[in-house]
C-alpha cells in the first residue's frame, strides 16, 4: 500500500528579467525572462514520521551509532578512510573521477590530475564542516570556511570562494537557464534563505536523519553557492549527525551510496521542490543503514590486516602515506625513509605513487584495496535492494 505524504509546502516561483551573455542558439539568445523556484521557510515547520518511518529511521541512527561506537575510537583509520572514501563518492557524483593513485599525487601537490585535487579539497572541506559541528552549531562561518577549503583553488569559481553567491546561478540546460532543470532563487535571497536554514539546523524536536534529510534538500534547492553545493550539501548530512551525537568519530559516507543510485537521488530533489519529503527521508536512512553495515565490515576487515601489518605503518590512518607522515612514524628510528619504503614496497604493503625525489607519497596497499571495495560493496548492496522493491 503506497504511503501518505506529510504536508509540506512546494516551492514557488518568481519571474526574473534575463538577457543572455553568451553566443548560442537563437531561442538562448532571445530569452527575456526566467522562471526561479523559491524555498519554502523552513526553520520552524513541523514533520513527524508515521510509525513505518519512525521506526526505520531508528533502526538507521542505531546502525549509525553502533559504527561509531564500536569502531570510531579503536580504529582511527576507519574514520580517514570513510571520509575519505566520502569524498571520492560525492566527487563522482558531480563527474568527477580520479585513481586513488591520482588522489596521492594530489595530495602531495601533484597536479596531474583535476579532478584528483577537487576530492582532496572536498575531503578537506568535509572535515572542516564535520568537526566544526562537534561543538553543538552549525554556524555559517564553519559552513563558509568548509566551502573556501573546497574552492579556492578553483580557477573558475575560486573569486567564490567561502562566500554566498551573488549572481543567478541554475543546473542543468548548458550556458543558459533556459531549458535548467532547476533555477534557484535569485542572489538577493539567499542570505535570509540560509539564515532560515541555520535555524531549523539547530532545532532538535526533529528525527536526527530526518532533519539531515530535509537541511540537505533544503540546501540544495537554495544552492548559496556559485559551485561545490553538491558535495558540500553533504557533508552537510554528516554535519548534522555530528551535532545530534549520532556519531561522534565517524562520518558515515553516505555520498557513496547514492553515487549508486545517481538518478534516483537526484530525482528526490526534484520532488523536494514539488513539496515531497517523506521518502527522500526514508530513502536517506536505508542509505546510511545500508553505508553503516558495509563499514562494519571494512573495520573488522582492516582490523584483521592491522595484525600483519608492520609496526610502522599501524598509525596510517590513510590508505594515502605521504613523505611527511612517515619522517612523523619513523620518530627516532635510525632508518632511512628510503629504507623502509623500498623493504615496504618489496613485501607488497605500499606501491610509490609518485617518482620525484622529494615530497613523495605512497599508497597503503590493504587499506587502498579497501577503498576499491568499499563502494563496489555498497553499490551491490543498494542495487540488490532496487531490485528487490522495484524501484
Amino acid at each position: 500500500m503506497p504511503r501518505t505524504e506529510h504536508p509540506w509546502p512546494s516551492h514557488t516561483t518568481v519571474t526574473l528579467p534575463w538577457r543572455s551573455g553568451v553566443r548560442g542558439p537563437r531561442h538562448d539568445r532571445e530569452t527575456t525572462s526566467v522562471v526561479a523556484s523559491i524555498p519554502p521557510r523552513i526553520a520552524r515547520l513541523p514533520w513527524a514520521p508515521d510509525a513505518d518511518t519512525a521506526a526505520l529511521l531508528d533502526r538507521a541512527a542505531a546502525t549509525v551509532a553502533d559504527l561509531d561506537g564500536q569502531h570510531g575510537d579503536r580504529l582511527a583509520v576507519l574514520g580517514r578512510l570513510l571520509a575519505r572514501t566520502d569524498a571520492v563518492a560525492s566527487s563522482r557524483i558531480e563527474d568527477e573521477h580520479a585513481t586513488l593513485d591520482d588522489l596521492a599525487r594530489a595530495v602531495v601537490g601533484v597536479r596531474s590530475n583535476q579532478s584528483a585535487t577537487v576530492m582532496v579539497r572536498a575531503g578537506a572541506a568535509l572535515e572542516t564542516l564535520v568537526s566544526s559541528a562537534a561543538s553543538g552549531m552549525i554556524s555559517e562561518q564553519a559552513l563558509l570556511a568548509a566551502h573556501l577549503r573546497l574552492m579556492r583553488d578553483d580557477p573558475l569559481d575560486g573569486r567564490y570562494a567561502g562566500r554566498w553567491r551573488d549572481v543567478q546561478n541554475w543546473i542543468g540546460g548548458g550556458a543558459t537557464p533556459r531549458l535548467a532543470r532547476h533555477v534557484p532563487p535569485p542572489p538577493a535571497l539567499v542570505p535570509e534563505l540560509m539564515d532560515d536554514l541555520f535555524e531549523f539546523l539547530h532545532r532538535d524536536d526533529l528525527h536526527p536523519i530526518a532533519q539531515a534529510a530535509i537541511a540537505h534538500a533544503q540546501f540544495e534547492s537554495i544552492h548559496p553557492f556559485t559551485d561545490g553545493n553538491g558535495r558540500i550539501g553533504r557533508a552537510l548530512v554528516a554535519a548534522v549527525l555530528r551535532r545530534r551525537g549520532l556519531a561522534r568519530v565517524v562520518a558515515a559516507p553516505v555520498a557513496t551510496a547514492l553515487v549508486a543510485e545517481r538518478d534516483r537521488y537526484f530525482w528526490h530533489l526534484d520532488r523536494y521542490r514539488r513539496g515531497a519529503v517523506d521518502e527522500w527521508v526514508r530513502d536517506l536512512a536505508i542509505a546510511l543503514g545500508t553505508v553503516c553495515d558495509e563499514a562494519t565490515v571494512t573495520a573488522l576487515l582492516l582490523d584483521e590486516a592491522a595484525v600483519a601489518t608492520p609496526p610502522v605503518l599501524r598509525a596510517v590512518d590513510d590508505p594515502v602515506v605521504t613523505e611527511d607522515r612517515l619522517e612523523q612514524l619513523l620518530g627516532d628510528d635510525s632508518r632511512t625513509i628510503d629504507t623502509v619504503t623500498d623493504d615496504l614496497c618489496r613485501a607488497g604493503v605500499l606501491r610509490p605513487a609518485t617518482e620525484r625525489r622529494r615530497r613523495r607519497a605512497w599508497v597503503a596497499v590493504a587499506v587502498a584495496d579497501e577503498l576499491t571495495a568499499f563502494p563496489d560493496r555498497v553499490h551491490d548492496a543498494v542495487t540488490h535492494r532496487a531490485n528487490r522493491v522495484g524501484w
